[in-house]
């Protein structure tokens, strides 16, 4: 079976779905068909821009490049954690945490995927360095923002309960350990819910996409179980480094709460 080739017809056909949307807004005064045009547009120009930008990179197959673009999304990402957060913490604290969060995972699990299960030649190979790292970031990203929003707003509503266990003798670290792993479940919930539901529920995309691209139903399986095991694996180790990091912050080396460190945006 060979790829289906689209052409610019086919999605402009398919660009009918998102006028009905729009028309919809417009006769239900929903008054949303605006967002849902510019952000259509957006996605459109933004997919082809990266769709250019990585055939020039495939091409140039140069090592450093591609770490560079790696780089790159990695620090468009680390911002975008620190922008979601309602509460953040002062000063380049709350960058560095949304940095370590992302970059950390992203770099380990791809390294750790390109030089085993998947081990293209040369290892550092772009078709396969690039998507991978920015699936396995944008899942890290998703995960790291859950846990700083989750160990912010806990540790807020909860102040004078933290305040009162250090009170009475408890370290920062026990004291605020159920701060720790309410942040991390909340944080692990969307992608464990995803690997609930794949298969059973919903067709994850990945393995939609190659099949629709002609690959064999259980290769496209395969492919679909590797990804998961990274994606899970990256979203555990994003946690634990936002949540550490946000908690070590939010105390002293005197074993105080330090929720002065935290700004409202």
């Amino acid at each position: 079976m060979t790829p289906i080739d689209l052409t610019a017809a086919d999605l402009l056909l398919a660009s009918l779905l998102i006028l009905a949307g729009a028309g919809l807004s417009v006769a239900l005064s929903l008054n949303i068909h605006r967002t849902l045009l510019w952000t259509a547009c957006r996605m459109v120009v933004q997919l082809l821009l990266v769709g250019l930008t990585l055939r020039a990179v495939f091409a140039l197959s140069s090592p450093w490049l591609t770490l560079g673009v790696v780089l790159a999304m990695v620090a468009a990402a680390a911002h975008e954690v620190s922008s979601r957060q309602e509460r953040r913490l002062q000063g380049p604290w709350q960058a560095i945490t949304g940095a370590a969060a992302v970059s950390l995972p992203t770099l380990v699990i791809t390294v750790l995927a390109l030089t085993t299960a998947l081990r293209p030649s040369p290892w550092y190979d772009a078709r396969h360095a690039i998507p991978l790292a920015g699936i396995v970031l944008g899942n890290a990203m998703n995960a790291a923002s859950l846990a700083l929003h989750a160990a912010f707003s806990m540790a807020w509503l909860q102040r004078g309960a933290i305040d009162a266990r250090l009170a009475l003798g408890e370290d920062r670290h026990t004291a605020l350990r159920p701060i720790v792993r309410h942040a991390i479940r909340s944080g692990l919930m969307p992608t464990m819910n995803t690997m609930a539901a794949a298969g059973i529920i919903t067709m994850p995309g990945i393995m939609t996409g190659q099949i629709l691209a002609g690959m064999d139903p259980i290769a496209a399986a395969r492919y679909q179980i590797l990804l998961m095991f990274l994606l899970t694996g990256g979203s555990v180790l994003g946690v634990i480094v936002a949540a550490y990091l946000a908690v070590s912050r939010m105390t002293d080396e005197r074993h105080r709460l330090r929720l002065d460190r935290l700004v409202a945006r």
